[in-house]
């Protein structure tokens, strides 16, 4: 069974023949529960989403702030186990047709098994992982295992990388870029700021695989802005804090849908 790596690619494609930045909405398998995660992530998608990640909650997620952390804490207190991430990739997947990664951690698919978890997000329709603590000198098992079953490797850069680092990570990961518009962890704030076009530049110097804009976009004037230089936006603390935010869980779903449509909006210049 191969996964969707080529879905992944043609929507990242198929966004840029229109013009326009993809959206990419950020969610966490198990929050606020597995089925009412797999709800939000329909939502997203309903609400204009182009692509979304699936959070593989963590204890300690060394990337993301107190936002995603509570989600994560929810989901984990609930019991989330691997196999409701690749259940949510699985139904969400065939729900929408659309590309579904996950963004996880090391640890976990370590202690998992490579092959295993490969075989098994590539068997739910999975378009691949984002890993933004796997170093690239140190993911070679983790990419023959990707490429075996058609899978995009994800890698996270940074404002504070070299571009002969740039150069060296986006030499072997694929799908797409993740670029960090800032030092610091996950969150919404008032401006993306100019690190992020500029780190953006530095890495399309590199490479001809489109890169996508995290970390700190949060409404649809931010999207619009990181739009207009980025080849993807991508939104997760915001949907989180809608969601953590709402009165029960069917307001949070809907809070999800509205702020898809108004962040799609905003990556086609129309806020």
């Amino acid at each position: 069974m191969s996964g969707n790596i080529q879905l992944l690619s043609d929507t990242l494609a198929a966004a840029k023949v229109e013009g326009r930045a993809a959206l990419i909405a950020y969610l966490p398998a198990g929050f606020p529960t597995v089925d009412g995660g797999i709800e939000a992530i329909k939502a997203a998608f309903d609400g204009g989403a182009d692509i979304v990640e699936v959070g593989l909650p963590h204890s300690d997620p060394v990337l993301d702030g107190p936002v995603i952390q509570t989600a994560d804490d929810i989901a984990l207190r609930g019991g989330v186990k691997i196999a409701d991430v690749m259940r949510t990739v699985r139904e969400t997947h065939a729900a929408t047709g659309k590309p579904v990664l996950v963004m996880t951690y090391w640890n976990p698919i370590d202690r998992y098994g490579v092959e295993r978890f490969t075989a098994e997000l590539a068997e739910a329709g999975g378009a691949g992982c984002i890993l933004p603590d796997l170093p690239v000198q140190e993911a070679g098992l983790w990419r023959e295992h990707a490429e075996k079953h058609g899978l995009a490797t994800v890698f996270v850069v940074a404002p504070s990388s070299k571009d002969a680092r740039l150069a060296e990570i986006t030499k072997v990961g694929t799908g797409f870029v993740y670029a960090a518009s800032l030092m610091g962890v996950t969150g919404t704030r008032a401006s993306v700021g100019a690190q992020a076009q500029d780190l953006v530049e530095r890495t399309r110097a590199t490479t001809d695989t489109p890169v996508c804009v995290g970390l700190g976009v949060s409404n649809a004037q931010q999207a619009a802005e990181v739009a207009r230089f980025a080849d993807g936006v991508i939104v997760g603390s915001a949907f989180v804090k809608g969601m953590l935010d709402a009165p029960d869980d069917a307001a949070g779903v809907e809070a999800v849908r509205t702020l898809a449509g108004e962040l799609a909006k905003g990556v086609r210049g129309q806020a």
